[in-house]
């Protein structure tokens, strides 16, 4: 298996010289004990490294290596699955590094887990779900290293573009299609003729593809969840979401600065889904976001930049700062007991719907506290 590109040696060098020198000398050790067929760099790692960016995860396919032996040998913490004949080893600054044995994947149904199979690490490029993504670096065991390209995933990846590798690939596994949303949104990727034709096989397999709703949680996790989520309108999937208009709000108020968190975002997709409680389930959202929104649509102050305040001037545009104890104290209530009855006779009031600004509440408090003064 040879490079596909005439440039593929300066590909490998770009590749090798993204990579944090720590990353180089565990693969380097590694090839060196991994038989004749060495150790490859596979993946989002060598896109991400093409793309100019230093790649954090890294999955390496081993084509003839004992991979269990193979990572206990390294002298880390690991941990090994025997069901995908995987490791998981832990690299000295806290990331997760995975090995895997090369292998072919068949789908005994479509919407469940893989089968694994023995392959070769052609095989191996080829069960992946995006050219862009089947790239690999293979660093042999004498300490060289080279580019692996048996899908046209560097021409793809030239072009931005997002191209399954076979026909039924959204059909055997949906997720892909959120996945690659998620790509799309972040690298900035146009979808391929072959990727919008699989839409509609995609949205039939959704209801039986428990990862998709896995893809669908990490979603919210993207730098711009909106932007993501548009690409799933764009290409005809927009039944997977609620409406996710507020999402996209979201995003720009992240542009201009705002820090809003994973349960922000959830907390607006849980606002527009006719079904909250089942959406939140399905997502496996735990019960942060729900909390999160009913503050957000309370009367209770928190202060600017808050999740809080951000999602509530979305959702109640006209909402008004309620007063504080702050403002209480200002107009002469001493410290104490009458604070409280202040406030809870504002909160009534607020709840009755009959405080419409600031003002209003001024002039609620100081009629209530001349009742108090009589």
């Amino acid at each position: 298996m040879k490079p596909r590109s005439a440039d593929g040696a300066a590909q490998a060098r770009a590749v090798w010289a993204a990579l944090r020198p720590e990353d180089r000398a565990w693969l380097l050790g590694l090839a060196a004990q991994a038989g004749p067929g060495g150790a490859a760099l596979v993946g989002g790692a060598v896109r991400d490294a093409l793309l100019g960016v230093t790649p954090l995860d890294l999955d390496v396919v081993l084509p003839d290596a004992d991979v269990a032996a193979l990572a206990a040998g390294t002298g880390l913490p690991f941990v090994f699955h025997p069901a995908f004949g995987n490791a998981t080893v832990t690299l000295p600054d806290g990331r997760a590094a995975d090995l895997v044995r090369a292998r072919r994947e068949v789908y005994p149904v479509p919407g469940g887990n893989p089968l694994p199979q023995p392959g070769s690490l052609s095989d191996d490029l080829r069960r992946r779900d995006f050219s862009l993504n089947a790239l690999a670096l293979r660093v042999l065991p004498d300490g060289r290293a080279e580019l692996l390209d048996v899908t046209g995933g560097l021409d793809d990846l030239r072009a931005r573009v997002l191209r399954p590798l076979h026909a039924d690939s959204l059909h055997e596994d949906a997720s892909r299609l959120v996945r690659g949303a998620r790509l799309a949104a972040r690298l900035d990727l146009s979808a391929a003729p072959e990727l919008l034709s699989q839409v509609p096989a995609a949205l039939d397999m959704a209801g039986r593809t428990p990862r998709l709703w896995a893809e669908l949680r990490l979603l919210l996790h993207e730098p711009r969840p909106g932007r993501a989520a548009a690409r799933l309108r764009d290409w005809g999937a927009a039944s997977l979401l609620p409406d996710t208009a507020l999402l996209d709000a979201l995003d720009a108020r992240r542009d201009a600065g705002a820090t809003l968190p994973m349960n922000a975002y959830a907390a607006a997709l849980l606002h527009a889904a006719p079904d909250p409680a089942g959406l939140a389930e399905r997502l496996s959202l735990g019960t942060r976001p729900a909390a999160l929104l009913e503050r957000a649509l309370s009367d209770t102050h928190f202060p600017d930049g808050t999740p809080e305040r951000e999602l509530r001037a979305l959702l109640r545009p006209d909402a008004h700062a309620p007063l504080t104890g702050k403002d209480v104290l200002a107009l002469g209530v001493p410290p104490g007991r009458a604070v409280g009855e202040a406030l809870a006779h504002l909160a009534g009031l607020r709840r009755a719907g009959t405080l419409g600004s600031a003002d209003d509440e001024r002039t609620a408090l100081k009629a209530f506290l001349a009742t108090k003064a009589r």
